[in-house]
């Protein structure tokens, strides 16, 4: 009985561990894709790493969950929650992730494949060192030498988008941007050739006058005694060009080249002599109170009928007009000259030739010979 007894504990003990040792499971954790393997009896995820003492972030990833039952060869994946600095066409940012390497937190942010990836994109996280530089590519407008290029490009300053284009720049030319400025989308850059030449030109310098006096000339009388020749300057420009089109012109040499030469002229200081006084002929007089001179231009005028009033307008012997013959004074004597005897029309008539001669009369006066 007492061996009886003995192998029935025994074979208890036996059946105790067959069963102890049939339900342990060998699993594999891989925590950030380094995989350990574990023998454990837990019935779920959460009791597996509860066993293996590991513990999750708030913002780790975990596969399955928590609560999901695990079974031999169950494979659990951890990845932790990282912060990466990221600086985007130079603008800084944190980005969280549970990604492993640069590729992941690139396609995390959704950037252009054809973005610029400072450090390789296979790089695992765990040995970033630094802050992930990407570049994105943008559209650049260049106009340079009368034409205007187009670019998709990833270049980070404006230098570097120049370079692409094959564009370059001399010490003088110009630019809407500093080539050190960081490129933007839809940038419109401008380039200004400039040059720099020198023009030389010819200008005539006109000559002058000398004058002397000359008292043997009369006043007014002018008499060149040398001719005067104009000289001749060279001037030398600096001319700045812009994109071809002339922008500035500073004068930089003023040279006489020929000098002028005065011309001499003489003046003439003596007076001249006064005027004689005109000496009037009188005229022929007959022994009636009208002389023949004025009978004879009566006789030509209106036939000698010293009180004529046609309606033409003009009256008496001498056709005066109304407004001579008052202008002259003959209104003193009659309204109209018709109406005045001959001598006063005669009066009046030496009036108005004392001011106007003989061409009061112009045609029956050169008939007459008297003028």
């Amino acid at each position: 009985m007492k061996i009886g007894a003995q192998a029935a504990v025994l074979t208890a003990l036996i059946l105790g561990l067959v069963m102890f040792v049939g339900g342990n499971k060998t699993l594999a954790v891989a925590v950030d894709g380094e995989s350990q393997s574990i023998t454990t009896r837990a019935a779920t995820v959460s009791d597996v790493l509860e066993d293996s003492s590991i513990t999750l972030g708030e913002r780790d990833e975990i596969s399955p969950a928590l609560d999901a039952p695990v079974a031999e060869g169950t494979l659990i994946d951890i990845k932790r929650h990282k912060e990466v600095n990221v600086s985007i066409d130079g603008v800084d940012r944190v980005v969280h992730t549970t990604g492993l390497t640069v590729a992941d937190v690139v396609d995390q942010l959704n950037v252009s494949e054809k973005a610029q990836i400072e450090q390789a994109r296979a790089m695992a996280l765990a040995s970033l060192a630094s802050t992930i530089e990407i570049s994105t590519p943008k559209d650049v407008s260049i106009t340079a030498d009368g034409k205007n290029k187009k670019l998709n490009t990833t270049a980070e300053t404006v230098g570097d988008a120049l370079k692409a284009a094959k564009i370059s720049l001399d010490k003088d030319d110009e630019i809407n941007a500093k080539v050190a400025d960081a490129i933007v989308q839809d940038m419109e850059l401008k380039v200004v050739r400039v040059k720099t030449k020198t023009v030389t030109e010819t200008e005539s310098i006109e000559h002058g006058t000398d004058t002397v006096k000359d008292s043997d000339a009369l006043v007014g009388t002018k008499k060149t005694l040398e001719e005067g020749k104009d000289g001749e300057r060279t001037l030398t420009y600096t001319v700045t060009l812009r994109d071809g089109k002339e922008s500035k012109r500073e004068l930089t040499s003023d040279k006489v080249t020929t000098k002028a030469v005065d011309a001499e002229v003489s003046v003439g200081t003596k007076p001249k002599p006064k005027p004689k006084p005109e000496v009037k002929a009188k005229a022929p007089t007959t022994s009636g109170s009208v002389s023949s001179t004025w009978a004879a231009l009566a006789k030509c005028e209106s036939g000698g009928n010293w009180s004529i009033n046609t309606g033409n307008g003009y009256y008496g012997g001498l056709q005066f007009s109304a407004s001579s013959w008052l202008g002259a004074g003959g209104g003193k004597y009659a309204p109209l000259p018709h109406q005045a005897s001959p001598s006063e029309q005669v009066a009046t008539a030496e009036v108005l030739r004392g001011s106007g001669g003989w061409g009061h009369w112009p045609a029956c006066s050169s008939k007459l010979g008297l003028r």
